[in-house]
């Protein structure tokens, strides 16, 4: 698959903006820095829409006019979350009006699949439209999707993403679990490591076809996911046979993207790789820009295709690499999803 254009609102303004000056942040989150969304959406619309909705239409929207493409072929969204808000919405009024004379707004626009479907109507475009919600798998299964209409030539052009919100209720609830730790700042995440990390949130989108264009930002060439590894060495295996599906080895790999997010626990399984097969290896993380949630890794593959188009890294990825060939994307959400993505610059 080729990525022909992408588009983000993730807590960094812009990829320029991570090679420049990145957003750091105090606390336990990383909130997104959001657009002027009149840009994009009508402003009667913005009104009765969600913060996690305007995010995903905007990314949406601003993905399609960098490609110059008015109609996608097929829209396939990955969420673990859905709309939050909105279901938080509608269970504390089931509450507090004892499940009677319920406004079903909220209830319509709680659903995971809100977003996909909101893209379609603001284009009136009625093609393939699917979403998937399948926890730490959730952008992975969206891209698989993806590849899968493009090999079937079911669509030509396919717009996919990932759509993932914080809300104040549900990062208390997970913060008593000790997921989450006040720190001065995010990029400490990567020095300090000790228990807990930072929430994150984010809306990434991407248009992919299955030719090489004039403009195409990076080629993605596979998507593979596997299910609680039960070793390291089982990891190792799974890593050095990706590779070797695509004929090449780590050697010929220029930078290589972890799901490091300063959690001692969470960061083991990278530690141990980076001490045996990934040792003195271009090893760096991702999150301490973007914080943990279950669709992170479509924040790392907008970042790796940004990279391997303009040929530019930031300092603050933490290697260094000259015009960069391929990037490899190996994260895990909660050492129960584990995933590798492998690009190569067009």
């Amino acid at each position: 698959m080729y990525i022909q254009s992408t588009a983000a609102v993730t807590p960094q303004a812009s990829f320029e903006k991570i090679l420049v000056n990145p957003d750091t942040y105090s606390g336990d989150k990383l909130a997104c820095v959001e657009p002027d969304y009149t840009t994009y959406i009508d402003s009667k619309q913005i009104r009765r829409m969600s913060r996690v909705i305007k995010m995903g239409v905007a990314a949406a929207m601003d993905c399609l006019k960098a490609a110059g493409v008015q109609q996608p072929d097929a829209f396939v969204t990955g969420t673990a979350y859905g709309c939050l808000a909105d279901t938080e919405a509608f269970l504390s009024r089931m509450v507090s009006f004892n499940e009677e004379l319920l406004s079903p707004t909220s209830f319509i626009q709680s659903t995971h699949n809100t977003v996909g479907a909101q893209i379609a109507l603001m284009l009136q475009c009625h093609n393939y439209n699917n979403t998937f919600v399948h926890r730490g798998f959730s952008f992975e299964n969206a891209l698989l999707d993806a590849s899968l209409l493009l090999a079937e030539e079911e669509a030509g052009n396919v717009l996919v993403g990932a759509v993932d919100e914080i809300v104040e209720a549900s990062h208390n609830i997970l913060q008593r679990f000790g997921l989450y730790k006040n720190r001065e700042q995010s990029v400490d995440l990567l020095t300090q490591p000790a228990q807990g990390t930072m929430n994150g949130e984010g809306a990434v989108f991407f248009l992919i076809n299955g030719k090489k264009e004039d403009n195409s930002m990076a080629k993605l060439n596979d998507v593979h996911t596997f299910y609680k590894p039960m070793s390291d060495q089982e990891i190792e295996a799974e890593i050095e046979k990706f590779l070797a599906k695509q004929s090449i080895t780590l050697d010929d790999v220029d930078i290589i993207l972890t799901g490091l997010n300063g959690d001692a626990a969470n960061d083991e399984v990278y530690t141990t790789l980076q001490a045996g097969v990934l040792q003195n290896r271009p090893l760096s993380g991702f999150k301490h820009l973007c914080g943990e949630y279950p669709t992170a890794t479509a924040f790392a593959v907008w970042l790796a295709a940004n990279i391997l188009h303009t040929g530019k890294v930031p300092a603050t990825v933490g290697v260094t690499a000259a015009a960069p060939k391929r990037i490899l994307i190996y994260n895990h959400q909660q050492h129960i999803h584990h995933a590798l993505f492998l690009l190569t610059a067009c």
